[in-house]
């Protein structure tokens, strides 16, 4: 490991030209930052975003690596992993040097920690799926989720494919990040806060319908806290309706 930290801008090409500067260089950065990163001791390099290096480590992943590898990637910088910049590059350095076999080398720890990071990203955005509670604001659908990792490109084909004729708008409080949906034409964008209205009448008194209806199907003799928590995780529970006390409904 070099003494040296890469400051990026953050971005996804950002990434990909670190990944350009580290194998052209043969330099293995101690850590890789953005902009608003912790200031260390190291001495830095500021890797600046050219799109046109970017566009070629990406073009070169699938056909050197692996179509696979280039979703890994791509998932990897999603994740809330706090080394995921090195943990894209180490794998990429490996991954043009042994080829599309470097995701079987599960032994290997630039594998191994990039696939377990990529497995926490999935499983949340799976729970997800089942956990985000939509409410109806004007004319708009809205949620509000406080996810670890940047989950809501996962998020976004599974909620555009259940409500195609609908408009919608997912925040994400955690990441400051915002996705809307409406006749087909959809936006990612950066939101730093968001404050949605009181509930309507309406938007209200479906809500105590819900929470009617999930305590009534609830089985008092089989609670099981644990079970719950297991699946259902209390990390969740302040944007699930039916977790919410009756008067903030």
């Amino acid at each position: 490991m070099d003494s040296l930290v890469y400051r990026y801008d953050g971005s996804f090409p950002g990434l990909m030209c670190c990944v350009f500067e580290a194998i052209a260089r043969k330099e293995h950065p101690a850590a890789i930052l953005p902009p608003d990163g912790d200031a260390t001791l190291y001495p830095e390099r500021e890797i600046v975003t050219h799109p046109v290096r970017a566009a070629r480590v990406l073009t070169a992943i699938p056909k050197k690596i692996s179509p696979r590898a280039l979703r890994l990637v791509q998932y990897g910088y999603l994740t809330c992993d706090p080394r995921r910049e090195l943990l894209v590059v180490e794998f990429l350095r490996l991954g043009f040097e042994k080829g599309g076999r470097v995701t079987g080398l599960l032994q290997d720890d630039r594998v191994s920690d990039l696939l377990k990071a990529v497995g926490h990203l999935e499983r949340e955005a799976h729970l997800l799926t089942g956990f985000v509670r939509f409410s109806i604001q004007g004319e708009v659908m809205a949620a509000v989720i406080a996810p670890k990792n940047m989950v809501l490109p996962l998020l976004a084909p599974h909620f555009r494919s259940r409500f195609p004729a609908d408009s919608f708008l997912l925040y994400d409080k955690t990441h400051q990040m915002a996705y809307f949906y409406q006749n087909g034409r959809e936006e990612f964008a950066d939101v730093e806060e968001l404050t949605l209205p009181p509930a309507s009448p309406e938007e209200v008194a479906f809500r105590r319908m819900w929470k009617r209806y999930y305590d009534t199907v609830a089985i008092a003799q089989r609670e099981n806290p644990v079970c719950r928590r297991t699946h259902m995780p209390k990390r969740y529970w302040n944007w699930l309706t039916e977790m919410q006390p009756e008067n903030n409904s």
